[in-house]
């Protein structure tokens, strides 16, 4: 057999293996959510917040008011062949502190209880009524005269 032969026999068989592992379900974990043995050390009316630091470490994101909460956020999301990245798990826990920086809530949230919100929506207007920049550049070509360059 020539090596070219042996070569391109081995390229028709490898090409359909390639195409299999681009097939393959890839997953990615983002963020981070203490387990539940870390959780139950966590008691409510007693924690205090540097307490808590220690116990599960800082929090992915804070309320908005003075600390007032913790949030641990992690997903799983599965990325498959060409199909865009689907988030297929969720978890939140959220801790409340009372005035004093005491634990006051433990609350654990999943995919289901989840649900989509709008943060911030801002809407910048382009200026552009009914017709693209391409096209307003290109109608305004013709409409230049040298009186209005030398000004």
């Amino acid at each position: 057999m020539t090596t070219t032969r042996r070569q391109m026999i081995l390229a028709a068989l490898a090409l359909p293996l390639l195409g299999a592992a681009g097939c393959t379900r890839l997953y990615r974990n983002h963020g981070y959510v203490p387990p539940d043995d870390e959780l139950s050390a966590v008691v409510v009316g007693q924690t205090t917040r540097d307490q808590l630091e220690s116990l599960i470490g800082r929090p992915g994101s804070q309320g908005v008011l003075t600390g007032a909460s913790w949030y641990y956020v992690g997903s799983r999301w599965e990325h498959y062949g060409l199909n865009p990245p689907r988030e297929i798990d969720r978890q939140v826990v959220a801790i409340s502190f009372d005035e004093s920086g005491v634990v006051s809530n433990v609350e654990r949230f999943g995919l289901e209880s989840g649900r989509v919100v709008v943060l911030s929506q801002r809407v910048t207007d382009s200026g552009v009524s009914g017709e693209g920049v391409i096209r307003q550049l290109f109608r305004n070509v013709g409409n230049v005269n040298a009186g209005q360059l030398i000004d």
